[in-house]
């Protein structure tokens, strides 16, 4: 997963705004992780009213409040912000544990073209060898909220084998009884395998992306 950034500098989201910019450390924040690339703008209308979503999502999943042990996620915020100022304002309510690119680096359009984004919001899932798992989650998560993650985490372990529990885990939990529902329907296309990402108009939730959106970014 730390491939596609490699050669990139991802920066925290908190108040000292880290930077991880050696191939070392994006390993450690972004390898056998699910990791979400959200799509998003602050003056996009949709992206305000899902942002808090997706936050309260993100910090139950990771949060010691909530959880014994912070799930293995990470988000990285791909703003599509006209300006560096209002990407600074949208994050700055958003969960320190967040990354985001610097404003400056063009991968925050490359991206948006190479996992076919048409529309904000819009939260892409990839596993964590780097295959898109969901094209486009928004709707996943407006409906489901945290309990998503659980599919996810299974689909990933069904499909590739690689999805790692935490080394603490010495009982992992047995698989539902909706394992095999769960494969079929975040099932690869063979002819996809190798690509980093999905082939434009395809839809493996077969939702067509997030609701209400209605501006193409391209």
């Amino acid at each position: 997963m730390a491939s596609l950034f490699s050669g990139r500098v991802l920066i925290r989201n908190n108040s000292d705004q880290d930077e991880l910019d050696t191939e070392a450390e994006l390993s450690r924040r972004l390898e056998n992780r699910l990791v979400l690339l959200f799509f998003g703008a602050g003056s996009c209308p949709q992206c305000q009213a899902f942002a808090p979503i997706l936050r309260d999502f993100f910090v139950r999943l990771t949060d010691e409040f909530y959880v014994l042990r912070a799930a293995q996620l990470a988000l990285v915020y791909v703003s599509q912000d006209p300006t560096e100022e209002e990407q600074d304002l949208f994050l700055r309510d958003m969960p320190k544990k967040w990354l985001f690119l610097p404003f400056e680096d063009d991968l925050r359009r490359d991206l948006g073209r190479q996992f076919s984004v048409e529309r904000l919001p819009a939260v892409v899932v990839l596993k964590p060898g780097g295959d898109v798992l969901t094209r486009d989650a928004t709707d996943e998560i407006r409906r489901l909220g945290p309990a998503c993650f659980a599919n996810w985490q299974e689909a990933a372990e069904v499909l590739d084998r690689n999805f790692l529990q935490p080394e603490d885990l010495d009982d992992p939990a047995p698989r539902s009884l909706t394992e095999p529902l769960r494969r079929c329907k975040y099932r690869v296309d063979p002819a996809a395998r190798g690509k980093r990402g999905p082939r434009r108009g395809s839809d493996p939730e077969g939702e067509g992306g997030a609701e209400g959106g209605d501006g193409g970014l391209f």
